[in-house]
Protein backbone atom coordinates (compact mmCIF):
# COMPACT_ATOMS: atom_id res chain seq x y z
CA UNK A 1 0.00 0.00 0.00
CA UNK A 2 1.08 3.55 -0.71
CA UNK A 3 0.14 6.58 1.39
CA UNK A 4 -0.71 9.52 -0.85
CA UNK A 5 -1.19 13.19 -0.18
CA UNK A 6 -4.40 14.54 1.40
CA UNK A 7 -4.65 11.48 3.66
CA UNK A 8 -5.34 9.10 0.79
CA UNK A 9 -4.06 5.54 0.40
CA UNK A 10 -3.48 3.56 -2.78
CA UNK A 11 -3.76 -0.22 -2.92
CA UNK A 12 -3.61 -2.50 -5.90
CA UNK A 13 -6.92 -4.05 -4.80
CA UNK A 14 -9.63 -2.56 -2.60
CA UNK A 15 -12.30 -4.97 -1.37
CA UNK A 16 -15.61 -3.62 -0.04
CA UNK A 17 -17.12 -5.83 2.66
CA UNK A 18 -15.78 -8.52 4.99
CA UNK A 19 -18.36 -11.28 4.81
CA UNK A 20 -17.82 -14.60 3.05
CA UNK A 21 -17.07 -12.87 -0.26
CA UNK A 22 -14.73 -10.17 1.03
CA UNK A 23 -12.77 -12.46 3.33
CA UNK A 24 -12.56 -15.15 0.65
CA UNK A 25 -11.19 -12.61 -1.83
CA UNK A 26 -8.64 -11.33 0.68
CA UNK A 27 -7.46 -14.82 1.61
CA UNK A 28 -7.13 -15.97 -1.98
CA UNK A 29 -5.19 -12.82 -2.94
CA UNK A 30 -2.70 -13.48 -0.15
CA UNK A 31 -2.37 -17.09 -1.20
CA UNK A 32 -1.65 -15.92 -4.77
CA UNK A 33 1.17 -13.70 -3.52
CA UNK A 34 -0.74 -10.40 -3.80
CA UNK A 35 -0.46 -8.59 -0.47
CA UNK A 36 -1.18 -5.05 -1.67
CA UNK A 37 -4.89 -4.92 -0.81
CA UNK A 38 -7.25 -3.28 1.64
CA UNK A 39 -10.65 -4.47 2.91
CA UNK A 40 -13.06 -1.62 3.66
CA UNK A 41 -15.64 -2.60 6.29
CA UNK A 42 -18.31 -0.24 7.57
CA UNK A 43 -18.84 -2.25 10.76
CA UNK A 44 -16.55 -2.82 13.72
CA UNK A 45 -15.87 -6.51 13.02
CA UNK A 46 -15.75 -8.93 10.11
CA UNK A 47 -18.63 -11.23 9.24
CA UNK A 48 -21.02 -9.32 6.99
CA UNK A 49 -24.56 -10.60 7.12
CA UNK A 50 -23.61 -13.13 9.81
CA UNK A 51 -22.39 -10.29 12.03
CA UNK A 52 -25.44 -8.10 11.41
CA UNK A 53 -28.25 -10.65 11.65
CA UNK A 54 -28.47 -11.49 15.33
CA UNK A 55 -32.22 -11.97 15.60
CA UNK A 56 -33.49 -14.85 17.77
CA UNK A 57 -33.35 -18.16 15.93
CA UNK A 58 -31.04 -16.96 13.15
CA UNK A 59 -29.52 -19.94 11.30
CA UNK A 60 -28.43 -21.09 7.88
CA UNK A 61 -30.60 -23.09 5.45
CA UNK A 62 -27.58 -24.75 3.83
CA UNK A 63 -25.82 -27.70 5.52
CA UNK A 64 -22.84 -26.60 7.60
CA UNK A 65 -20.17 -28.59 5.78
CA UNK A 66 -21.17 -26.95 2.49
CA UNK A 67 -21.64 -23.46 3.89
CA UNK A 68 -17.94 -22.87 4.46
CA UNK A 69 -14.81 -22.18 2.44
CA UNK A 70 -13.48 -25.15 0.48
CA UNK A 71 -9.98 -24.28 1.70
CA UNK A 72 -11.00 -23.95 5.36
CA UNK A 73 -13.09 -26.95 6.47
CA UNK A 74 -14.45 -26.76 9.98
CA UNK A 75 -14.63 -30.12 11.78
CA UNK A 76 -16.23 -28.48 14.83
CA UNK A 77 -19.68 -27.65 13.42
CA UNK A 78 -22.12 -28.56 16.18
CA UNK A 79 -25.19 -29.10 14.01
CA UNK A 80 -26.01 -30.14 10.47
CA UNK A 81 -27.45 -26.63 9.95
CA UNK A 82 -25.37 -24.02 11.75
CA UNK A 83 -26.69 -21.17 13.87
CA UNK A 84 -25.61 -17.56 13.36
CA UNK A 85 -23.15 -17.30 16.26
CA UNK A 86 -21.23 -20.35 15.06
CA UNK A 87 -20.98 -19.09 11.47
CA UNK A 88 -19.81 -15.67 12.64
CA UNK A 89 -17.18 -17.31 14.86
CA UNK A 90 -16.02 -19.37 11.88
CA UNK A 91 -15.57 -16.25 9.72
CA UNK A 92 -13.69 -14.39 12.44
CA UNK A 93 -11.42 -17.38 12.94
CA UNK A 94 -10.71 -17.59 9.19
CA UNK A 95 -9.83 -13.89 9.07
CA UNK A 96 -7.29 -14.37 11.86
CA UNK A 97 -5.94 -17.74 10.71
CA UNK A 98 -5.20 -16.57 7.16
CA UNK A 99 -3.70 -13.25 8.23
CA UNK A 100 -6.07 -10.80 6.57
CA UNK A 101 -7.12 -8.79 9.65
CA UNK A 102 -4.22 -6.30 9.27
CA UNK A 103 -5.65 -5.45 5.85
CA UNK A 104 -9.14 -4.61 7.16
CA UNK A 105 -10.12 -0.98 7.78
CA UNK A 106 -13.10 -0.98 10.15
CA UNK A 107 -15.57 1.89 10.31
CA UNK A 108 -15.01 2.75 6.64
CA UNK A 109 -18.39 3.10 4.96
CA UNK A 110 -17.95 3.48 1.18
CA UNK A 111 -19.84 6.55 -0.03
CA UNK A 112 -18.65 6.85 -3.65
CA UNK A 113 -16.42 5.00 -6.10
CA UNK A 114 -15.54 6.41 -9.52
CA UNK A 115 -13.20 5.21 -12.27
CA UNK A 116 -10.56 7.77 -13.16
CA UNK A 117 -9.76 7.04 -16.83
CA UNK A 118 -6.75 9.36 -16.90
CA UNK A 119 -5.10 7.83 -13.84
CA UNK A 120 -6.47 4.35 -14.66
CA UNK A 121 -7.60 3.70 -11.12
CA UNK A 122 -10.64 3.78 -8.90
CA UNK A 123 -11.14 6.75 -6.59
CA UNK A 124 -13.04 5.72 -3.48
CA UNK A 125 -14.56 8.00 -0.88
CA UNK A 126 -15.36 6.54 2.52
CA UNK A 127 -16.77 7.88 5.77
CA UNK A 128 -13.22 8.25 7.07
CA UNK A 129 -10.60 8.63 4.34
CA UNK A 130 -10.17 8.45 0.57
CA UNK A 131 -8.55 5.51 -1.20
CA UNK A 132 -7.49 4.73 -4.74
CA UNK A 133 -7.21 1.27 -6.23
CA UNK A 134 -6.22 -0.37 -9.47
CA UNK A 135 -8.91 -3.01 -8.88
CA UNK A 136 -12.18 -2.66 -6.99
CA UNK A 137 -13.95 -5.73 -5.63
CA UNK A 138 -17.52 -5.19 -4.45
CA UNK A 139 -18.29 -7.83 -1.83
CA UNK A 140 -20.99 -6.04 0.15
CA UNK A 141 -23.37 -8.93 -0.52
CA UNK A 142 -26.99 -8.95 -1.73
CA UNK A 143 -28.42 -9.24 1.81
CA UNK A 144 -26.73 -6.20 3.34
CA UNK A 145 -29.25 -3.36 2.96
CA UNK A 146 -32.57 -3.95 4.79
CA UNK A 147 -35.75 -3.05 2.93
CA UNK A 148 -38.50 -1.42 4.98
CA UNK A 149 -41.84 -0.72 3.29
CA UNK A 150 -43.16 2.84 3.24
CA UNK A 151 -46.19 2.24 5.45
CA UNK A 152 -48.53 5.23 5.84
CA UNK A 153 -48.03 6.81 9.26
CA UNK A 154 -44.96 4.79 10.24
CA UNK A 155 -43.12 7.96 11.25
CA UNK A 156 -45.81 8.63 13.88
CA UNK A 157 -45.38 5.30 15.66
CA UNK A 158 -44.39 5.79 19.32
CA UNK A 159 -43.31 2.21 20.03
CA UNK A 160 -40.21 0.39 18.83
CA UNK A 161 -39.86 -0.41 15.13
CA UNK A 162 -36.89 -2.27 13.67
CA UNK A 163 -35.84 -4.64 10.89
CA UNK A 164 -34.84 -8.20 11.72
CA UNK A 165 -31.32 -7.47 10.41
CA UNK A 166 -31.00 -4.61 12.91
CA UNK A 167 -32.53 -6.39 15.91
CA UNK A 168 -33.07 -4.18 18.95
CA UNK A 169 -31.74 -6.36 21.76
CA UNK A 170 -32.27 -3.57 24.30
CA UNK A 171 -36.03 -3.85 23.89
CA UNK A 172 -37.58 -6.64 25.95
CA UNK A 173 -40.42 -8.26 24.01
CA UNK A 174 -41.73 -10.17 27.04
CA UNK A 175 -45.39 -9.35 27.63
CA UNK A 176 -45.53 -6.97 24.65
CA UNK A 177 -47.96 -6.82 21.77
CA UNK A 178 -45.97 -7.21 18.58
CA UNK A 179 -46.74 -6.73 14.90
CA UNK A 180 -44.55 -8.70 12.50
CA UNK A 181 -44.56 -7.50 8.91
CA UNK A 182 -43.44 -10.08 6.38
CA UNK A 183 -43.18 -13.87 6.33
CA UNK A 184 -39.86 -14.49 4.60
CA UNK A 185 -36.83 -16.49 5.67
CA UNK A 186 -35.98 -14.32 8.70
CA UNK A 187 -39.54 -14.16 10.04
CA UNK A 188 -39.91 -17.93 9.77
CA UNK A 189 -36.97 -18.19 12.16
CA UNK A 190 -37.65 -15.40 14.67
CA UNK A 191 -41.45 -15.76 14.95
CA UNK A 192 -41.29 -19.15 16.78
CA UNK A 193 -38.41 -17.80 18.89
CA UNK A 194 -40.37 -14.81 20.22
CA UNK A 195 -43.88 -16.30 20.22
CA UNK A 196 -43.64 -17.90 23.69
CA UNK A 197 -42.72 -14.61 25.41
CA UNK A 198 -44.90 -11.97 23.73
CA UNK A 199 -48.43 -11.17 24.89
CA UNK A 200 -49.83 -11.06 21.36
CA UNK A 201 -48.33 -11.49 17.90
CA UNK A 202 -50.03 -10.05 14.82
CA UNK A 203 -48.41 -11.51 11.71
CA UNK A 204 -49.06 -9.50 8.56
CA UNK A 205 -48.61 -11.88 5.65
CA UNK A 206 -48.71 -10.73 2.04
CA UNK A 207 -48.12 -14.15 0.46
CA UNK A 208 -47.76 -17.47 2.26
CA UNK A 209 -44.36 -19.14 1.88
CA UNK A 210 -43.85 -22.81 1.10
CA UNK A 211 -42.23 -24.52 4.08
CA UNK A 212 -40.47 -27.87 4.09
CA UNK A 213 -39.31 -29.82 7.16
CA UNK A 214 -35.86 -28.90 8.44
CA UNK A 215 -33.83 -32.08 8.80
CA UNK A 216 -31.49 -30.69 11.41
CA UNK A 217 -29.67 -32.58 14.13
CA UNK A 218 -26.74 -32.22 16.49
CA UNK A 219 -23.50 -33.63 15.12
CA UNK A 220 -22.08 -36.19 17.53
CA UNK A 221 -18.75 -35.97 19.29
CA UNK A 222 -17.66 -39.08 17.39
CA UNK A 223 -18.39 -37.37 14.06
CA UNK A 224 -16.42 -34.29 15.03
CA UNK A 225 -13.48 -36.38 16.20
CA UNK A 226 -13.53 -38.27 12.91
CA UNK A 227 -13.49 -35.02 10.92
CA UNK A 228 -10.61 -33.69 13.04
CA UNK A 229 -8.48 -36.81 12.72
CA UNK A 230 -9.38 -37.79 9.16
CA UNK A 231 -9.87 -34.61 7.08
CA UNK A 232 -10.67 -36.75 4.06
CA UNK A 233 -13.84 -37.90 5.82
CA UNK A 234 -15.10 -34.33 6.00
CA UNK A 235 -14.20 -33.71 2.37
CA UNK A 236 -16.21 -36.78 1.43
CA UNK A 237 -19.15 -35.55 3.53
CA UNK A 238 -18.98 -32.15 1.85
CA UNK A 239 -18.79 -33.70 -1.62
CA UNK A 240 -21.80 -35.92 -0.85
CA UNK A 241 -23.88 -32.98 0.35
CA UNK A 242 -22.83 -30.93 -2.67
CA UNK A 243 -23.82 -33.71 -5.09
CA UNK A 244 -27.20 -34.15 -3.41
CA UNK A 245 -27.83 -30.43 -3.56
CA UNK A 246 -26.90 -30.31 -7.25
CA UNK A 247 -29.64 -32.82 -8.03
CA UNK A 248 -32.12 -30.62 -6.15
CA UNK A 249 -31.88 -27.95 -8.87
CA UNK A 250 -33.76 -30.14 -11.35
CA UNK A 251 -37.29 -29.44 -10.00
CA UNK A 252 -36.55 -25.70 -10.16
CA UNK A 253 -35.57 -26.01 -13.81
CA UNK A 254 -38.46 -28.37 -14.66
CA UNK A 255 -41.44 -27.37 -12.46
CA UNK A 256 -43.39 -30.56 -13.15
CA UNK A 257 -40.78 -32.35 -11.03
CA UNK A 258 -41.68 -30.13 -8.08
CA UNK A 259 -44.93 -31.99 -7.37
CA UNK A 260 -43.30 -34.48 -5.02
CA UNK A 261 -41.69 -31.77 -2.89
CA UNK A 262 -44.95 -29.84 -2.87
CA UNK A 263 -46.80 -32.88 -1.53
CA UNK A 264 -44.23 -33.10 1.27
CA UNK A 265 -44.80 -29.43 2.10
CA UNK A 266 -48.58 -29.82 2.10
CA UNK A 267 -48.34 -32.85 4.40
CA UNK A 268 -46.03 -30.83 6.68
CA UNK A 269 -48.64 -28.04 6.75
CA UNK A 270 -51.57 -30.40 7.48
CA UNK A 271 -49.76 -32.03 10.38
CA UNK A 272 -48.74 -28.72 11.92
CA UNK A 273 -51.97 -26.74 11.42
CA UNK A 274 -55.22 -28.65 12.12
CA UNK A 275 -57.44 -25.56 11.80
CA UNK A 276 -58.70 -25.52 8.18
CA UNK A 277 -59.27 -21.75 8.17
CA UNK A 278 -55.73 -20.97 9.30
CA UNK A 279 -54.36 -23.68 7.04
CA UNK A 280 -56.05 -22.06 4.04
CA UNK A 281 -54.31 -18.77 4.87
CA UNK A 282 -50.97 -20.57 5.03
CA UNK A 283 -51.38 -22.48 1.76
CA UNK A 284 -49.40 -20.76 -1.01
CA UNK A 285 -51.23 -20.10 -4.31
CA UNK A 286 -48.14 -20.72 -6.48
CA UNK A 287 -45.78 -23.57 -7.33
CA UNK A 288 -43.21 -24.45 -4.67
CA UNK A 289 -39.87 -22.88 -5.56
CA UNK A 290 -41.25 -19.78 -7.27
CA UNK A 291 -40.37 -17.88 -4.11
CA UNK A 292 -37.59 -18.87 -1.74
CA UNK A 293 -38.26 -22.30 -0.21
CA UNK A 294 -38.10 -22.12 3.58
CA UNK A 295 -37.15 -24.80 6.08
CA UNK A 296 -38.71 -24.94 9.53
CA UNK A 297 -40.15 -27.40 12.03
CA UNK A 298 -41.47 -24.84 14.51
CA UNK A 299 -42.85 -21.89 12.49
CA UNK A 300 -46.18 -23.47 11.52
CA UNK A 301 -46.88 -24.91 15.00
CA UNK A 302 -46.13 -21.48 16.52
CA UNK A 303 -48.98 -19.96 14.49
CA UNK A 304 -51.51 -22.29 16.12
CA UNK A 305 -51.34 -20.51 19.46
CA UNK A 306 -54.34 -18.35 20.43
CA UNK A 307 -52.05 -15.34 21.00
CA UNK A 308 -51.02 -15.39 17.29
CA UNK A 309 -53.13 -13.86 14.55
CA UNK A 310 -52.31 -14.18 10.84
CA UNK A 311 -53.59 -11.20 8.84
CA UNK A 312 -53.71 -11.37 5.06
CA UNK A 313 -55.52 -8.09 4.41
CA UNK A 314 -52.39 -5.96 4.40
CA UNK A 315 -51.73 -2.76 6.35
CA UNK A 316 -53.78 0.39 5.85
CA UNK A 317 -51.84 2.66 8.20
CA UNK A 318 -49.71 2.87 11.31
CA UNK A 319 -50.85 5.04 14.22
CA UNK A 320 -49.06 6.20 17.37
CA UNK A 321 -49.73 2.98 19.28
CA UNK A 322 -51.35 0.65 16.78
CA UNK A 323 -51.45 -0.84 13.31
CA UNK A 324 -54.61 -0.68 11.23
CA UNK A 325 -55.02 -3.61 8.87
CA UNK A 326 -56.57 -3.57 5.44
CA UNK A 327 -59.56 -5.22 7.10
CA UNK A 328 -60.17 -1.99 9.05
CA UNK A 329 -59.29 -3.52 12.43
CA UNK A 330 -57.03 -1.45 14.68
CA UNK A 331 -54.57 -3.59 16.63
CA UNK A 332 -52.69 -1.99 19.56
CA UNK A 333 -48.98 -2.86 19.47
CA UNK A 334 -45.82 -1.94 21.37
CA UNK A 335 -43.42 -2.98 18.62
CA UNK A 336 -43.26 -3.49 14.85
CA UNK A 337 -40.69 -5.95 13.53
CA UNK A 338 -39.99 -5.97 9.81
CA UNK A 339 -39.09 -9.29 8.23
CA UNK A 340 -39.28 -7.69 4.81
CA UNK A 341 -36.01 -8.70 3.23
CA UNK A 342 -33.34 -6.61 1.55
CA UNK A 343 -32.56 -4.36 -1.39
CA UNK A 344 -31.22 -7.03 -3.73
CA UNK A 345 -31.81 -5.83 -7.30
CA UNK A 346 -31.71 -2.16 -6.26
CA UNK A 347 -28.82 -2.00 -3.78
CA UNK A 348 -28.23 1.66 -2.80
CA UNK A 349 -24.47 1.48 -3.42
CA UNK A 350 -25.07 0.89 -7.15
CA UNK A 351 -26.13 4.54 -7.35
CA UNK A 352 -22.64 5.58 -6.23
CA UNK A 353 -20.33 3.42 -8.35
CA UNK A 354 -19.39 5.24 -11.58
CA UNK A 355 -17.70 3.80 -14.67
CA UNK A 356 -15.56 5.45 -17.32
CA UNK A 357 -18.46 7.41 -18.83
CA UNK A 358 -19.53 8.65 -15.35
CA UNK A 359 -22.68 6.58 -15.44
CA UNK A 360 -23.52 4.75 -12.24
CA UNK A 361 -24.14 1.03 -12.08
CA UNK A 362 -27.79 1.79 -11.37
CA UNK A 363 -28.01 3.94 -14.51
CA UNK A 364 -26.23 1.35 -16.65
CA UNK A 365 -28.54 -1.39 -15.42
CA UNK A 366 -31.73 0.69 -15.72
CA UNK A 367 -33.63 -1.51 -13.28
CA UNK A 368 -32.27 -4.86 -14.52
CA UNK A 369 -28.79 -5.80 -13.23
CA UNK A 370 -26.60 -7.54 -15.81
CA UNK A 371 -22.97 -8.61 -15.67
CA UNK A 372 -20.61 -10.79 -17.66
CA UNK A 373 -20.36 -14.09 -15.78
CA UNK A 374 -22.27 -12.33 -13.01
CA UNK A 375 -18.93 -10.78 -12.08
CA UNK A 376 -17.78 -7.92 -14.36
CA UNK A 377 -19.67 -5.13 -16.13
CA UNK A 378 -19.01 -3.50 -19.49
CA UNK A 379 -18.17 0.16 -18.95
CA UNK A 380 -16.68 -0.46 -15.50
CA UNK A 381 -13.00 -1.38 -15.85
CA UNK A 382 -11.32 -3.44 -13.14
CA UNK A 383 -14.59 -3.82 -11.22
CA UNK A 384 -15.47 -7.26 -9.87
CA UNK A 385 -18.81 -8.06 -8.25
CA UNK A 386 -19.06 -10.98 -5.84
CA UNK A 387 -22.53 -12.55 -5.85
CA UNK A 388 -23.49 -10.15 -8.61
CA UNK A 389 -26.41 -10.58 -11.05
CA UNK A 390 -27.64 -14.15 -11.61
CA UNK A 391 -25.27 -15.80 -9.14
CA UNK A 392 -27.77 -16.48 -6.35
CA UNK A 393 -29.01 -20.01 -5.70
CA UNK A 394 -32.28 -21.56 -4.69
CA UNK A 395 -30.91 -25.00 -3.89
CA UNK A 396 -27.33 -24.88 -2.58
CA UNK A 397 -24.50 -22.83 -1.11
CA UNK A 398 -23.63 -19.45 -2.64
CA UNK A 399 -20.14 -19.85 -1.15
CA UNK A 400 -19.47 -22.21 -4.08
CA UNK A 401 -20.45 -19.46 -6.50
CA UNK A 402 -18.42 -16.73 -4.82
CA UNK A 403 -15.31 -18.94 -4.73
CA UNK A 404 -15.52 -19.31 -8.53
CA UNK A 405 -15.83 -15.53 -8.88
CA UNK A 406 -12.91 -14.97 -6.53
CA UNK A 407 -10.77 -17.33 -8.64
CA UNK A 408 -11.79 -15.31 -11.70
CA UNK A 409 -10.82 -12.04 -10.01
CA UNK A 410 -7.47 -13.38 -8.80
CA UNK A 411 -6.79 -14.69 -12.29
CA UNK A 412 -7.47 -11.24 -13.71
CA UNK A 413 -5.15 -9.55 -11.21
CA UNK A 414 -2.36 -12.02 -11.97
CA UNK A 415 -2.90 -11.49 -15.70
CA UNK A 416 -2.65 -7.71 -15.32
CA UNK A 417 0.53 -7.99 -13.26
CA UNK A 418 2.20 -10.48 -15.59
CA UNK A 419 1.42 -8.68 -18.85
CA UNK A 420 1.61 -5.08 -17.61
CA UNK A 421 -2.09 -4.42 -18.24
CA UNK A 422 -3.62 -1.39 -16.55
CA UNK A 423 -7.27 -2.35 -16.94
CA UNK A 424 -9.54 -5.13 -18.13
CA UNK A 425 -13.18 -4.63 -19.04
CA UNK A 426 -15.61 -7.21 -20.42
CA UNK A 427 -16.44 -6.74 -24.07
CA UNK A 428 -20.03 -5.63 -24.52
CA UNK A 429 -20.71 -8.45 -26.96
CA UNK A 430 -19.32 -11.06 -24.54
CA UNK A 431 -21.54 -9.70 -21.76
CA UNK A 432 -24.62 -9.60 -24.00
CA UNK A 433 -24.01 -13.18 -25.11
CA UNK A 434 -23.68 -14.37 -21.50
CA UNK A 435 -26.83 -12.55 -20.35
CA UNK A 436 -28.82 -13.89 -23.32
CA UNK A 437 -27.71 -17.42 -22.47
CA UNK A 438 -28.77 -16.99 -18.83
CA UNK A 439 -32.14 -15.57 -19.85
CA UNK A 440 -32.68 -18.48 -22.24
CA UNK A 441 -31.97 -20.98 -19.48
CA UNK A 442 -34.34 -19.09 -17.17
CA UNK A 443 -37.34 -19.59 -19.46
CA UNK A 444 -39.76 -22.21 -18.22
CA UNK A 445 -38.15 -22.50 -14.78
CA UNK A 446 -40.29 -22.35 -11.67
CA UNK A 447 -39.02 -18.82 -11.02
CA UNK A 448 -40.63 -17.51 -14.20
CA UNK A 449 -43.49 -19.96 -14.67
CA UNK A 450 -44.45 -20.71 -11.06
CA UNK A 451 -47.22 -18.14 -10.74
CA UNK A 452 -45.69 -15.71 -8.24
CA UNK A 453 -44.00 -12.34 -8.00
CA UNK A 454 -40.82 -12.76 -5.96
CA UNK A 455 -37.85 -10.64 -4.89
CA UNK A 456 -35.86 -12.58 -7.47
CA UNK A 457 -37.53 -10.45 -10.17
CA UNK A 458 -36.30 -6.93 -10.88
CA UNK A 459 -38.38 -3.91 -11.94
CA UNK A 460 -38.51 -5.19 -15.53
CA UNK A 461 -39.83 -8.60 -14.48
CA UNK A 462 -36.54 -10.34 -15.29
CA UNK A 463 -35.00 -12.78 -12.82
CA UNK A 464 -31.65 -11.08 -12.35
CA UNK A 465 -30.83 -12.79 -9.03
CA UNK A 466 -30.60 -16.56 -9.54
CA UNK A 467 -28.37 -18.89 -11.52
CA UNK A 468 -30.66 -21.23 -13.54
CA UNK A 469 -28.41 -24.26 -13.87
CA UNK A 470 -26.03 -26.61 -12.10
CA UNK A 471 -23.30 -24.99 -10.01
CA UNK A 472 -20.56 -27.07 -11.64
CA UNK A 473 -21.36 -25.50 -14.99
CA UNK A 474 -20.99 -22.02 -13.57
CA UNK A 475 -17.75 -22.85 -11.79
CA UNK A 476 -16.24 -24.48 -14.88
CA UNK A 477 -17.00 -21.38 -16.98
CA UNK A 478 -16.13 -18.68 -14.47
CA UNK A 479 -13.22 -19.84 -12.31
CA UNK A 480 -10.64 -19.40 -15.08
CA UNK A 481 -10.03 -15.86 -16.30
CA UNK A 482 -10.25 -15.79 -20.11
CA UNK A 483 -8.58 -12.66 -21.57
CA UNK A 484 -10.52 -13.26 -24.79
CA UNK A 485 -13.68 -12.03 -23.07
CA UNK A 486 -12.04 -8.75 -22.14
CA UNK A 487 -10.66 -5.58 -23.65
CA UNK A 488 -7.26 -4.84 -22.12
CA UNK A 489 -5.81 -1.35 -21.68
CA UNK A 490 -2.07 -0.70 -21.40
CA UNK A 491 -0.68 1.80 -18.89
CA UNK A 492 -0.63 5.39 -20.15
CA UNK A 493 2.91 5.75 -18.82
CA UNK A 494 5.52 3.06 -18.49
CA UNK A 495 5.19 1.68 -14.97
CA UNK A 496 7.89 0.06 -12.82
CA UNK A 497 8.46 -3.62 -13.25
CA UNK A 498 5.48 -5.64 -12.14
CA UNK A 499 5.91 -7.29 -8.75
CA UNK A 500 6.56 -10.99 -8.70
CA UNK A 501 3.55 -13.22 -8.38
CA UNK A 502 3.88 -16.63 -6.80
CA UNK A 503 2.48 -19.75 -8.38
Amino acid sequence: MTVLGHGGTHARVVIVGSGFGGLGAAIRLRQAGVDDFVVLERGDDVGGTWRDNTYPGCACDVPSHLYSFSFAPNPEWSRSFSRQPEIWTYLRRCAAKFGVLPHVRFGHDVREAAWDAEAQRWRIETSRAPFTASVLVMAAGPLSEPAIPALPGLERFRGRAFHSARWDHDFDLAGRRVAVVGTGASAVQFVPAIQPTVAALHLFQRTAPWILPRYDRALTGAERRLFRRVPLAQRVARASISAAREVMVLPFLHPRLMRGAQRVALRHLRRAVPDPVLRAKLTPPYTLGCKRVLLSNDYLPALNHPKVEVITAGIAEVREHSVVGGDGVERPVNAIIFGTGFHVTDAPLTRHVRGHDRRTLAEAWAGSPQAHLGTTVAGFPNLFLLLGPNTGLGHSSVVLMSEAQIAHMVGAVRYMLRYRVAAVEPRADAQAKWVAKVDERMRGTVWTAGGCRSWYLDTTGRNSVLWPDFIWRYRRRVACFDPGDYAATRPRRESPAAPAVSG
